[in-house]
Order: structure tokens, then C-alpha cells, then sequence
């Protein structure tokens, strides 16, 4: 086991050890990015399929403000039994093909995202990794009637692998993956992402059919390969739930129709860009924020009553 700084790393991995070209990094951290919880569906599904063994772990009592999320615990009749302590890990997994990869999963960092980048680097550097590629989703105007979006970003330009939907420069919130990759490229380390475009009515709730496009678009600048036959039907699952939810409200129904136009019209005469909703796109107004708000308070109420039901 090598100590570094924030990060204990395992020295002997042979599967890793006999590959030409080193294997790939997937990230996928729990919080700011992660609309949808498609990146945490995405990273599930990886886990759910493959054996895996923690190859690298991190300190994460330097990185996690635990009053901020508390972590949850157990406590039975008189006594407590459990504690579902935070874990910021890099395990070894295998795609179908039966091909190692390295997947970093855990909540992101609340602070020291320069240590945590350095960390990273840490575990890149030792094992050689090629490519490091992060997951995450963000809200959008964007309706679930139309295929899944995905922005692609990377620290140079042929490591990406599809054109983006809209173009510009936009100042955004950062995040401890976003920040980490930016360090990466000033290292001297290749590292790319996609980040998919969740419906912004439904950013609370678990959205597959974004976990399998962007499983689908690391597989193609990765040459690995996943079956995503289990994320297909759950999205066909929450497509019908939420179809039934719009059914049932003329007004949800009548955003998600404008919402559908706007997409439409900016796919059809290539509009200035998706964050846009002044850009002329719409035969008609969307809207306000607050109706928007008030509109889709039913709608989600309803969503919460089928997951019960």
C-alpha cells in the first residue's frame, strides 16, 4: 500500500500491470452534478454488473463537512447499530469484454478541491491511467419527449467525440470534478466527460435513459462496452410514469408542448443555444419562472405518490 497525500493506493494490481496502454479512469461523484442521480444510476449499474476491489482510497475526513450531510445511522429501541460511513474509493471493475477499468465513486469533495485534485492525480500517475473520463447531468429546459443531450467537454480537442448543442462562453458554478479535470489538462493528463441534459421538472427524481446515453458515449471514447438492457427498461419505465403524470394536467402538459416546440425549432434552424429561452425559437411565450414552479408542484407531488404507490 503507497501513502500520499489525502490517498492510500494499493500497489499490486497485476490485472492492471499487463495493459499496453494503461486502463481508464470513470468518475462519478455523488451531489452538485448529478441531476437525475444519472451519473450515480450510471456508476450502480457498472457496479451492479462486474466484480470490483478497492484499489485507491481517500481520506475522506480531509474532504467531507458531515454537518453539512449528515451521514445516516441506525438507531434501534435503545441503542445505536449501524453508520453508513462516507467513502471516497477507486475500485477495479471489468466491462463485458471482460477489459479493467478504474471507476472513482463517492460524495464530492465540500473542501481542499486542490488536494483532492492532487489526489487524484496520485492515483492517475501510479497506475498509468490513459484517459480519465467524468459523468454528470445538470437540469435543463429540455422535455423527456426527445432524446437525452449531452454536452462533451475535454482538456483537448481530439479527445472529443461529438459536437455540442449550443456554443458561447458561460460563467457556471464549478464543482470538485469539473475543477479536477481542468487540473488534469494542466498536468499533462488527458481527461474528457460528457455531461447529460436532464429535464428540469423531473431533476429530483432518478432519470435511467440519461445513465445509459451517457454509458453509451463513454463506451465510444473508451472502447469499453456495457449491457444498458437493465437502464433501457427502467427509462421505459419512467417514461411511461411520467407520460401518465402530463396526461393528467392540461397545464403540466401544455410546458412540456412548449418545451417541445422550443427543442424542435432550435434543432430545425440551429438557434444561438438551449439556455437561451429568449431566442426567438417558440411560436409562443413559455411561462414565467414562477408559473413554471407553480405549474409542475402538482406534477411532481404526483411522481412521489406513484414511486410510493
Amino acid at each position: 500500500m503507497t501513502q500520499a497525500r489525502f490517498v492510500h493506493i494499493v500497489d499490486d494490481v497485476p490485472e492492471l500491470e499487463g495493459m499496453s496502454d494503461g486502463p481508464v479512469l470513470l468518475t462519478a461523484l455523488d451531489g452538485f452534478l448529478d441531476a437525475g442521480s444519472a451519473s450515480a444510476l450510471a456508476s450502480g449499474h457498472l457496479l451492479e454488473n462486474s466484480s470490483s476491489r478497492v484499489v485507491a482510497s481517500f481520506e475522506v475526513d480531509e474532504f467531507f463537512d458531515y454537518r453539512a450531510r449528515r451521514p445516516p445511522m441506525t438507531f434501534h429501541e435503545d441503542h445505536y447499530t449501524d453508520y453508513d460511513a462516507p467513502r471516497l474509493v477507486v475500485r477495479l471493475l471489468h466491462d463485458q469484454v471482460n477489459t479493467p477499468y478504474l471507476l472513482l465513486t463517492g460524495p464530492e469533495p465540500d473542501m481542499r478541491w486542490e488536494g483532492f485534485a492532487d489526489a487524484v492525480r496520485k492515483v492517475v500517475e501510479h497506475f498509468d491511467v490513459r484517459l480519465t473520463v467524468s459523468m454528470g447531468s445538470v437540469p435543463m429546459a429540455v422535455p423527456h419527449t426527445r432524446p437525452i443531450q449531452l454536452t462533451n467537454h475535454a482538456t483537448a480537442k481530439r479527445l472529443l467525440i461529438s459536437d455540442n448543442v449550443w456554443a458561447g462562453e458561460i460563467r457556471i458554478p464549478s464543482s470538485a470534478q469539473s475543477l479536477l479535470e481542468l487540473r488534469l489538462g494542466e498536468w499533462g493528463h488527458d481527461a474528457t466527460g460528457f455531461v447529460a441534459h436532464i429535464p428540469h421538472y423531473v431533476a429530483q427524481f432518478g432519470y435511467p435513459e440519461a445513465a445509459a446515453a451517457m454509458l453509451t458515449q463513454v463506451g465510444l471514447v473508451t472502447g469499453l462496452s456495457w449491457d444498458t438492457s437493465e437502464l433501457d427498461e427502467a427509462a421505459d419505465e419512467r417514461r411511461t410514469e411520467i407520460g401518465s403524470q402530463v396526461a393528467d394536467s392540461d397545464e403540466v402538459r401544455a410546458v412540456v408542448e412548449g418545451l417541445e416546440q422550443q427543442y424542435d425549432a432550435f434543432h430545425s434552424a440551429g438557434a444561438a443555444n438551449l439556455l437561451d429561452a429568449d431566442s426567438g425559437a417558440l411560436s409562443g411565450e413559455l411561462p414565467t419562472g414562477d408559473e413554471l414552479g407553480a405549474q409542475f408542484e402538482q406534477f411532481l407531488a404526483g411522481l412521489d405518490q406513484a414511486g410510493e404507490d
